[in-house]
């Protein structure tokens, strides 16, 4: 079970959640897309550190919110900096393509630009 466990490939990539009642969208990577489930948890337990969102899925409920994945990260055999990089740069594509800020979203928007 061990080595089982050793072998199994997490898949990497980009999801949001999504509010469908106004439309918002957090758009986040993670290194493991199994770990959308976690930040559904955190949602239920009051405990997600995005305190916007939060609040508005303690308004609307959670039968409000839609989690998706976006893109999965086509990394195979790619070493660990390879891959932070290839996620950084798959979120900015998502970030652009979606701007989730303001009034569209719970990400915040880009400074320094």
């Amino acid at each position: 079970m061990k080595q089982a466990y050793k072998e199994m490939k997490t898949e990497a990539g980009v999801f949001q959640i999504k509010n469908t009642v106004n439309g918002k969208a957090l758009v986040t990577v993670t290194p493991n897309l199994k770990t959308m489930e976690g930040k559904r948890f955190q949602l239920r337990m009051g405990s997600h550190k995005n305190a916007e969102l939060l609040a508005e899925w303690k308004q609307y409920g959670e039968d409000a919110f839609e989690f998706e994945v976006l893109e999965a990260l086509d990394d195979k055999d790619v070493g660990t900096l390879a891959r932070q990089e290839s996620l950084r740069l798959l979120e900015e594509k998502w970030l652009d393509k979606l701007q989730p800020h303001g009034d569209r979203g719970y990400n915040r928007a880009k400074t320094g630009d």
